[in-house]
């Protein structure tokens, strides 16, 4: 009997889920700029362009990138010389734009995230309620995810 749902969080006790976390090291581009991960772009957008935080996130990937969020103010996100609110609207829709980038360039993942095809995606790192303000919330993470799924053709394309 195959499961019904997917966790996906480098937690997760399924490698799949595991490797489409935001977490794991899965190089892309943005904008032309080289990111390491999806968290090291969710945590680096915190501070401002120029800051060494920015570009230490940047190319940073898993807990190490994360370690980024106790050093931010998180009073906005930063990119392409433009700010938007924290956790605004604006703010999930650029972090959108980055997970669409990281799958949009790595086949595999693309490959992974089409084998959950029939399962639920969620997402639940085990750390207990998510705060009130998030970066990605997970009825957020989980609904992008789903549409790049859904987007896939069997074949692979995009």
């Amino acid at each position: 009997m195959s499961p019904t749902s997917i966790n996906i969080a480098f937690t997760s006790d399924d490698w799949r889920g595991v490797a489409l976390s935001n977490f794991v090291l899965s190089p892309f581009m943005l904008d032309g700029i080289l990111l390491a991960s999806v968290e090291g772009f969710i945590q680096g957008i915190k501070f401002p362009e120029g800051h060494p935080n920015r570009e230490q996130a940047f190319v940073s990937a898993g807990w190490e990138a994360k370690a980024f969020s106790r050093l931010a103010d998180n009073s906005g996100a930063y990119w392409a010389g433009g700010s938007v609110p924290y956790a605004s609207r604006e703010h999930v829709q650029l972090i959108e734009r980055a997970l669409h980038a990281r799958f949009a360039q790595n086949e595999g993942l693309r490959h992974v995230l089409r084998s959950t095809v029939g399962m639920t995606i969620r997402h639940d790192t085990g750390a207990g309620p998510e705060p009130t303000a998030t970066s990605l919330p997970a009825v957020e993470f989980c609904r992008i995810l789903t549409e790049i799924r859904d987007g896939l053709t069997p074949e692979g394309a995009r």
